[in-house]
């Protein structure tokens, strides 16, 4: 079986890049991962090795995200950790068989350079942007070349796009990050209603988020038979949790961040799935996660924070990729007019996810467009594969 290396520059891409290499291990395929931003947790959990140590950022991504994205990325030093990176690529490219690009140009100059076979799916472009896509420098040249033996797409609309631009054959198959929440998961308990709270996974900017949707849910308190569910990932931990939430006027005992005035908000740790499953609604300030919950055909509401990734320019952009039943309230991010909106909104939002059939068929239908059906990475892996037998 062939020698795989996976590249991928972001969280997202990382989970995705996961997924696949599970999907081509379990083909017989011997798979490494090369994260060009983060730890690659999400490979370190699917027990895929990688190629030599890695470091996280707090941008998540490289060039991302907005100008004080790209300054605290230089900051930090991560063009510098980019270019070791790639010199790690181009000293151990010649093992490999096969690249595998999941991401956007960054890797896919890195797999072009390394003069081997590969496979792209361009995980981070779509044409539901602007309707015609416009791939940043050199991007188009290089996808075109012989070098580039198969790409793959996020949607259909895309597929379409890039296969009369590149002139050769751009194939959608579904998304692998869609493939764990369209699995059974166990159930949350029974309730009337339920918002689920979706405040990303990087830290510092996990805090600030989580701040704001606590300041929405306070507004939501005329709602009655409401179960508010918060999903949490393990970097923030339960006495961290605790201390952060003691410095404000909520409280963290057993389960639940509790508020003087009664209100009460579940924390799910492990349970990211459940919670998407479960819920009716979802109020998002994460990337990947709202993808999956517009996957899953259930309405979105974004919450615009102050970054560095989940801005109100993140959030504009996402509803163009998502689709319209993505909602946004206006105002300015973090303001109490902007707080004030998202709360009334959320709750005219519940309440039409019970009662108007159109918003239904509507989140079923833009869940199809934009993400697909299930067993994406299965697809996708089957056809990588194929391109592997033949660059053996």
């Amino acid at each position: 079986m062939a020698r795989i290396l996976l590249l991928s520059n972001g969280h997202g891409e990382d989970l995705s890049g996961s997924l696949l290499g599970q999907e081509l291990r379990d083909l017989g395929h011997d798979v490494q991962a090369l994260p060009f931003a983060g730890l690659g947790r999400p490979y370190l959990q699917a027990k895929l090795p990688l190629l030599g140590r890695s470091h996280e950022f707090s941008t998540g991504g490289i060039g991302y995200t907005s100008l004080k994205g790209r300054l605290t990325e230089l900051l930090q030093g991560q063009i510098f950790y980019l270019f070791r990176r790639l010199i790690r690529l181009l000293r151990h490219a010649d093992r490999f068989d096969l690249i595998v690009v999941v991401g956007d140009v960054i890797p896919v100059i890195a797999a072009w350079l390394s003069h081997r076979p590969v496979a792209t799916y361009l995980v981070a472009y779509s044409s539901h942007y602007e309707g015609r896509l416009r791939l940043p420098w050199p991007c188009s040249t290089l996808l075109s070349s012989q070098r580039f033996r198969a790409v793959f797409s996020r949607d259909q609309l895309t597929a379409d796009d890039l296969s009369k631009q590149l002139q050769r054959a751009v194939v959608f198959l579904g998304n692998p990050f869609m493939d764990p929440v369209l699995q059974p998961a166990p159930p949350l308990p029974p309730v009337q209603s339920r918002i689920g709270l979706l405040p990303g996974s990087r830290r510092p900017e996990l805090e600030n988020n989580l701040r704001l949707l606590l300041a929405v849910v306070e507004r939501l308190s005329a709602a009655p038979d409401l179960s508010l569910d918060l999903a949490l990932v393990p970097s923030l931990s339960d006495p961290e949790l605790e201390a952060w939430a003691a410095r404000g006027e909520w409280r963290f005992a057993g389960s639940k961040l509790k508020h003087p005035t009664g209100l009460s908000v579940h924390v799910h740790r492990g349970a990211f799935q459940a919670v998407l499953q479960a819920s009716d609604l979802l109020i998002c300030m994460a990337g990947t996660a709202a993808e999956q919950a517009v996957g899953l055909a259930r309405p979105v509401l974004q919450l615009p924070g102050h970054g560095p990734q989940f801005t109100a320019a993140f959030a504009e952009a996402q509803r163009r990729l998502l689709g319209p039943t993505v909602f946004c309230a206006e105002g300015e991010a973090g303001s109490d007019d902007n707080l004030n909106r998202s709360a009334s909104l959320a709750l005219q939002l519940l309440e039409r996810s019970r009662t108007d059939h159109a918003l239904t068929q509507q989140c079923r239908l833009e869940a199809q467009r934009r993400l697909g059906s299930s067993g994406g990475g299965r697809r996708m892996a089957d056809a990588i594969s194929a391109v592997a037998h033949g660059s053996e």
